[in-house]
């Protein structure tokens, strides 16, 4: 497996992933989150164009994961990080978050943010065994905070979320 920038033509498969892997949280009772579409073509194409949407890749090139993520307030933000049910458990998604962590490194960030729910065993409680922490209300910046009031405007807050930290 290696890990590139993602290209144009890779983003339908970027989307193909996601929804792949997104029909887990069906058997959780999460069916609202299975069934969300992924992010839309010209959203993936501002974090490939901007350097931000990396794919995981087979033997043959083909993308197998993906992370896309952007800087906020000092950190890189993990936005979506997703591999496809056929390649699960195989250290892909390890794998992109320690690319990502390198890229971070590389540009003088301090660590890695993202959001999650907290109940959801490959969320949560893997990106805790990955070193992340929950970060509690008052260590929230202000571009967590507004990730997160547009996720609960987005109705993601029906299930507990979290914002979590790596450094």
């Amino acid at each position: 497996m290696r890990i590139r920038a993602a290209t144009p033509d890779d983003l339908p498969v970027l989307q193909d992933i996601e929804r792949a892997a997104g029909a887990a949280f069906r058997d959780l009772g999460m069916a609202a989150i299975a069934d969300d579409e992924p992010p839309a073509l010209d959203v993936l194409e501002h974090y490939r164009g901007a350097g931000r949407a990396w794919a995981a890749c087979d033997a043959v090139d083909h993308p197998v994961g993906y992370l896309i993520c952007e800087p906020v307030d000092g950190s890189l933000h993990i936005e979506q990080v997703s591999v496809h049910p056929d390649a699960a458990r195989r250290g892909i998604g390890r794998a992109l978050l320690a690319y990502a962590a390198r890229r971070a490194r590389e540009e003088g960030l301090s660590g890695l943010t993202l959001t999650t729910f907290t109940e959801v065993p490959w969320n949560a409680p893997y990106y805790e065994r990955l070193g992340f922490h929950v970060l509690d209300e008052a260590e929230l910046t202000p571009g967590l905070r507004k990730i997160r009031a547009h996720e609960a405007e987005l109705g993601l807050d029906r299930w507990p979320r979290a914002c979590m930290r790596r450094t």
